[in-house]
């Protein structure tokens, strides 16, 4: 158990955090909505009416369609872009999809290596995007889940308020789905933007994601 745990510790940490910040998020969230519930002479919510309704959903869905497009458009984008003395590029010479044998699939795979990247054909060609797909999926799948449940939570204050609600395409249009959307994708990019220069001249002494602190500025694709 000792080794398992110390073999998936990265996992299991980020697992934690993120139950702590849902759960930190739903006890704020409601706090939040049945005062200004309060304030408005309007029901309040229990716990399980919070995180089950439309408002909580849009909030959830929000965040994680922005962090899958950081990491898909970083997967992708890493494959042909380059930055010169950053680590989050890879070497100056290796843009593109590389060769079979640098990727040791098909008759270069190793023993080790997955059964699909050993096969050939459709197989591996779809393995070889797998990633990237899985990403994208999830990232459609939780901008879709934002639309939904965005819509269903402006439309129950635009009853509120007595007005008319609005369509699907009314909503995907409105002011309010572009402003949650993009206030999020502006602050991922900034940060992938950020740690991809930083990391050019910062070390972080054993971090994967830092090269080796004594590697010079120019060092590229080198991780320590």
């Amino acid at each position: 158990m000792r080794r398992w745990l110390r073999e998936n510790s990265l996992t299991l940490a980020f697992t934690l955090l993120l139950l702590g910040a849902l759960v930190g998020q739903a006890v704020s969230g409601q706090a939040f909505y049945n005062e200004n519930a309060l304030d408005a002479g309007l029901p309040t919510l229990t716990m399980l009416e919070y995180v089950t309704s439309s408002q909580f959903a849009v909030d959830v869905a929000e965040n994680w369609q922005s962090e899958y497009l950081q990491f898909l458009l970083y997967i992708l984008l890493t494959v042909w872009l380059l930055q010169k003395g950053s680590p989050e590029s890879k070497p100056l010479d290796k843009a593109g999809r590389e060769s079979d044998q640098d990727q040791k699939v098909g008759r270069y795979a190793e023993d080790s290596s997955p059964l699909w990247a050993r096969v050939g054909g459709w197989r591996t060609s779809l393995y070889s995007r797998s990633l990237g797909l899985v990403m994208g999926v999830v990232f459609l799948g939780s901008w879709s889940a934002q639309l939904v449940a965005g819509r269903s939570a402006y439309n129950a204050e635009q009853l509120q308020d007595l007005q008319d609600p609005l369509s699907w395409t009314g909503y995907l249009t409105a002011p309010d789905f572009w402003n949650r959307t993009l206030q999020n994708w502006q602050s991922e990019f900034l940060a992938v933007g950020s740690m991809v220069v930083l990391s050019i001249y910062l070390r972080e002494r054993g971090s994967p994601e830092s090269k080796p602190v004594g590697s010079s500025h120019e060092a590229t694709g080198v991780e320590g």
